[in-house]
């Protein structure tokens, strides 16, 4: 195998003999990539024997850059691709000091950002950072572009080509948001203290991070009215004046609060495998300050409860919803993801006490500085 170090680039292109390789994904790619030394990967025993001879931080600022592409058939699947997510789901190291985006074709207008979310969590589990939007999705009819293709002067096809070269050039020029000296935490939850599992667990969390500015609010019931759905222009306008259309505790407590933060920590119950209402409404009514503000310099964490099972499908709903969408920066090993029913027993489970503490520790580093990586085991 070369020298590592003649690359600028990772391509993870599972191949999968039953699915046609599409001709508008290979021009894409070739428009984003020309020019450029990269090492493409086609199989996960390939991309395995690579990542692990290449695993852990990079030079300067301590990031590779890697690009996942997966090509779809019309039903959704590519059994490389499936090879790929077992590699992945089966490593807690494998992608350290990676930072990643994700590029996915399919023949459908379904399954681009179901397989993209599987793929996110997969990676990030395995220790591998995500850009701020880090996904551009190519479907059947390439109608995710209506929007854009105004914005760059194109036809869709077009605004595909441009997006995936974007995310490229963002991908091969990232650097890690700058550590500070007192970094600012604002942690969100929707939950009852005395009972709450999720609570229970960031706070022996927080006791390790002493020495951060920690903002906790509460979006309980009665505090915060979802989205109205408000035309673009009535948006921006709220946006415009740092206020939304509801107004309230958005408003006057959690917008200054994601302005001034290095950091935001959702806790989440799991309620029904998604997000509970009143942390659903706060994504969308993030909407207002996004329109005025993008978030890639601030991280995303999490810790995630479930009674029963489904604290993966929560995990992948918020790095979709902020991730994907809102354009925070994904550290690896993001979230803390336990089972836990009755009141107390989140932090009497096997374990538990190393897992918070690695958490923590995983925080300090992508805020304070130091090598990325050093996630925890189940």
């Amino acid at each position: 195998m070369e020298e590592l170090k003649n690359y600028q680039l990772t391509v993870v292109f599972p191949a999968d003999p039953e699915v046609p390789e599409s001709p508008r994904l290979k021009k894409v790619l070739k428009a984003a990539l020309d020019g450029r030394e990269t090492a493409v990967l086609r199989t996960a025993e390939e991309a395995g024997a690579f990542l692990k001879e290449s695993a852990g931080p990079g030079p300067g600022e301590g990031f590779r850059p890697i690009l996942f592409v997966v090509s779809l058939d019309r039903n959704g699947v590519n059994l490389e691709y499936g090879r790929l997510l077992r590699l992945l789901r089966g490593s807690r190291s494998l992608l350290e000091g990676y930072a990643a985006g994700m590029v996915v074709d399919c023949e459908n207008d379904l399954y681009t950002k179901a397989a993209a979310r599987d793929l996110a969590l997969a990676a990030n589990g395995a220790g591998c950072a995500f850009v701020g939007r880090p996904l551009v999705e190519g479907t059947r009819t390439l109608s995710n572009f209506d929007i854009v293709k105004e914005q760059y002067g194109t036809d869709r096809e077009g605004a595909y080509a441009e997006s995936v070269s974007i995310l490229v050039n963002e991908l091969t020029g990232f650097r890690r948001p700058e550590p500070s000296a007192r970094p600012k935490v604002l942690v969100l939850h929707a939950s009852i203290r005395k009972t709450s599992n999720t609570l229970a667990l960031w706070h022996r969390a927080a006791e390790y991070l002493g020495d951060m500015d920690i903002r906790e609010i509460s979006l309980r019931n009665g505090t915060l009215y979802d989205c109205a759905g408000c035309p673009f222009r009535t948006c921006l306008h709220f946006g415009e004046q740092n206020s939304c259309f509801y107004g309230g505790v958005m408003v006057d407590e959690v917008y200054p609060a994601v302005r001034e933060a290095d950091a935001v920590v959702m806790l989440c119950a799991n309620y029904n495998d998604a997000l509970s209402a009143n942390l659903t409404a706060f994504i969308n009514r993030l909407t207002a300050l996004f329109r005025q503000q993008r978030f890639y310099d601030k991280a995303m964490f999490a810790v995630v409860v479930s009674g029963y099972s489904g604290g993966d499908i929560v995990a992948e709903q918020l790095i979709a919803a902020l991730n994907m969408n809102k354009t925070f920066f994904l550290p690896g090993h993001f979230a803390l993801i336990e089972t836990a029913n009755d009141a107390g027993t989140a932090v009497r489970l096997p374990g538990i006490g190393e897992r918070i503490r690695s958490f923590a520790e995983n925080i300090r580093r992508n805020l304070s500085g130091g090598s990325d990586g050093g996630g925890y085991e189940a």
